[in-house]
Formats: structure tokens, sequence, C-alpha cells
């Protein structure tokens, strides 16, 4: 058994999804030892008995002026006597841009070793073994650590689900440590409305090279409105501008773990691969027989993607009515 405390996210209104899916990793790696969270904001007092319910023995909510908005000195000087006092076995932070920014600073002030984009946590004997891809998706890390102090892990969007039924918690309030702040939080710019975020989805379909042509991708998203699900991509149909970033899978793009993921036209790269192979189950379409992404795939379709993909959705469509 092992302590492990989850970082959560908020955004003053609610709670982002990277902290019950820390909870999900945290119970997994803890294997029945104490999962707590940590909160860090004004007001915040609702978000922290939604955590307590949704995965946490305990919630510290770390309450004060410094930490009304991330900032990392703010943070982390309210951290650190919090994390010292709890002597966690492991940390755990999302891998988003707060936790890139603060778990190397936490790493440094405790002297303790750090993995980061991880999949994978398995604790045992006082060990940790991490799993993380590499060299752009090439490998797949597994990286065993054993110190004296905490370990600190950033942990992958789309890796791990949320804990079902977990039951009550309890919620602690602490105040923040005062100081002078470093730096100051000045504003949050949001991006325009309509954002997507294909770590959430439950259903993807997504289009590779082999559609050809950006106007073919209209045969592509037929398919995922069909299923009710989201258009993803490979890295070559985003280079080329026929999507936005947003929708790229993949080492260089996003994780995901649908319960549907459908490939059309995708060859099956390894920096596509490592994205998606967590899908509960994979559908790919392809007229290559020997498409590595067939390797991966629960159903294999050899075959012409628009002649199938078309056929598909009609049938989904009469299916449904």
């Amino acid at each position: 058994m092992a302590k492990v405390l989850i970082l959560a996210e908020h955004d003053g209104k609610n709670l982002k999804e990277i902290s019950f899916e820390l909870l999900g990793m945290a119970h997994r790696a803890a294997s029945g030892g104490p999962v707590k969270a940590l909160l860090l904001g004004v007001g915040v007092s609702e978000l922290a008995s939604k955590l307590a319910v949704r995965g946490a023995s305990e919630v510290i909510q770390v309450e004060g002026a410094s930490v009304r908005h991330y900032t990392a000195d703010g943070y982390c000087r309210a951290l650190v006597p919090v994390l010292t006092d709890e002597s966690p076995d492991l940390i755990l932070l999302g891998h988003t841009p707060n936790g890139w920014d603060l778990a190397p600073l936490l790493a440094a002030r405790f002297g303790a070793p750090a993995a980061t984009g991880c999949s994978k946590i398995v604790i045992e004997n006082g060990k940790g073994r991490f799993t993380r891809k590499a060299f752009n998706g090439k490998f797949v890390h597994e990286i065993e650590i054993q110190g004296t102090g905490p370990m600190i892990a950033t942990v992958e969007k789309g890796a791990s689900s949320p804990v079902e039924g977990a039951g009550a918690g309890t919620v602690r309030t602490v105040s923040a440590a005062a100081g002078e702040m470093r730096t100051r939080h000045v504003e949050i710019k949001k991006a325009e409305a309509g954002g997507l975020d294909l770590s959430q989805a439950s259903i993807i379909v997504s289009a590779g090279r082999g559609i050809g042509a950006p106007e073919k991708l209209e045969v592509v998203r037929a398919l995922a409105e069909a299923l009710g699900g989201q258009l993803g991509a490979s890295r070559a149909v985003t280079d080329a501008g026929w999507l936005p970033h947003e929708h790229q899978i993949g080492s260089s793009g996003v994780s995901v773990s649908p319960k549907l993921y459908v490939a059309c036209g995708i060859s099956g790269a390894i920096q596509h691969v490592v994205g998606m192979k967590s899908s509960a189950y994979i559908v790919a379409i392809n007229k290559d027989a020997d498409a590595p992404i067939f390797r991966v795939a629960d159903v294999g379709v050899v075959g012409d993607l628009f002649e199938i993909v078309p056929a598909l959705t009609a049938a989904i469509k009469e299916a449904k009515h």
C-alpha cells in the first residue's frame, strides 16, 4: 500500500476532469492505501465537497490570497508545508500547463525524482514504475524510481478513468503560507467558444492521410455525427492544414481512451498508435492489408474507405430510425 496525494485543478467554478482522472490513477497506484486531494483557492468549499465524494478520503483545502489564482511560487509556497506534514509516497499532478510548471519546482524543493506524461503507475515494495512515451512517441519508457522523499509524476489526460462509487471523504481547511510574491496573476484569456476536448469523448472517428484531400473529410465527419461522436485526425491531416491541431491524436497531440475508436485511412504509425491504443474497442478501415493499425484493432476492414464509410453511416442512420 502507498499514500498518494493528488493536486486538483479548477477554474474557480468547476473542477477540471483531470482532477477525477488523477483520483482514479491514485487509487490504482495506492493499492488500498490512503488517497488525498489538495485543492487550492478561495471560496472553493463546494468543489472540495465534490472531490470528497469522488474518490478522496480527505480533501485538504488550502485557502489564501496567494492561491486565489495559479502562480508557480504561490502554489509552491502553499504546498511545501502541507506536503512535508503529510509525507506522501507519491504526488500526482495533471500533465497540463500548471502541472508542467509546478512538478519540477516541487521536485527541486524536495530533492525528489519526477516522471512526466505518465500513462500508467505501479508502486511495489516502495519502488515506483512509471510508463510514459519518449522520443516523440517512438518508444515507451518504463522508469523505475526509488527515493527517500516523495515520488512526483504528471499524468496524461485520458490515461485513467475516474473512480466509480467512491463514497464520502472528509474536508480539512488550512491557510496558505503567506509571503512576498515574485509573480502575479494578470488575467485569463479563454479560447474561442466551441473548443474541442477529445480526451473526454466516448466515441471518436479519425481521419488519416488515406482520405486524400480536405474536401473528403466530410465522409468521415458524417460517420462521426451518425455515431454521436467526435472527429479526430492523424498528424498528417493536421500538418496539411485540413483540420485544426486540436483534432490531432498521438504523441504530439492528445491521448484518448474512448469506448469506440474508428480509424479511417490511418496507417498506424507508432506516434498515432500510442495516443489511441488504450481505446476500449478499435475499428480500423484501410485498403492496405499490411497497415500497422490492424495490429491494435479489434476489428479490421480491408477496403476502400469511400465505399465502406458511407455504407456504414447509412446503416447506422437507418438503425436509429
